[in-house]
């Protein structure tokens, strides 16, 4: 796991912070939460994880996908 970057939910996502994951980080962000986004890289794909229980991640397919966390 090689660790990326942290910011605020509601406030410009870093640059580091893939295309792919930023539309999907912005409809979570709809839904009125509040934390902090953390995001990392796992298997050279980036995960963002918001500390209010939701991530984004490119799966190995290259879907996007945002959910809450799973156990």
């Amino acid at each position: 796991m090689q660790l990326g970057t942290r910011w605020a939910a509601g406030s410009d996502a870093p640059a580091s912070v893939p295309a792919a994951l930023r539309a999907a980080i912005a409809e979570v962000e709809t839904r009125g939460v509040t934390g902090m986004w953390t995001l990392t890289w796992l298997e050279g794909r980036p995960i963002a994880e918001l500390d209010a229980g939701w991530e984004v991640l490119v799966t190995a397919s290259g879907e996007v996908i945002a959910r809450p966390f799973q156990d």
